[in-house]
């Protein structure tokens, strides 16, 4: 047998048990894909309904978004409301206090005044009397 025929059957004979460990492995591979394909349309079965709930959740959110922009508008005019209250009360309790100054102050000049005219009273029935 030359050099070159024994090559040949060296080339067979690795060819035979390549194959020979390639049919199981392409088995394999054929049953992973098999089993990934039946896994993934399991998946997608559960997914429909998860992605029509989280549709549904989104639709009610945005809902719920809007209405509470809605009510950020009135809490921004009863903040405002409150606001003007609050400068109204301020300006109400500075005229009273005013008032009460000058309340004050003219009490204290007519009850001066009384002890003037009382003083002067008395002063002048003493002198004629």
């Amino acid at each position: 047998m030359s050099i070159g025929a024994l090559a040949v059957l060296i080339m067979a004979c690795a060819l035979v048990v390549l194959v020979a460990f390639l049919i199981p492995t392409l088995l394999e591979i054929r049953r992973t894909a098999a089993e990934f394909r039946s896994v993934m349309a399991q998946v997608g079965q559960e997914l429909k309904p998860l992605t029509q709930e989280l549709q549904q959740t989104l639709a009610e959110l945005k809902v719920v978004t809007e209405g509470v922009a809605e009510r950020v508008d009135d809490v921004k005019e009863f903040m405002e409301a409150v606001g003007d209250t609050g400068r109204n009360i301020r300006t109400i309790n500075a005229v009273i206090g005013s008032v009460a100054h000058a309340a004050a102050a003219s009490s204290a000049w007519s009850t001066g005044a009384r002890v003037a005219g009382k003083y002067l009273m008395e002063r002048l029935i003493k002198k004629r009397g």
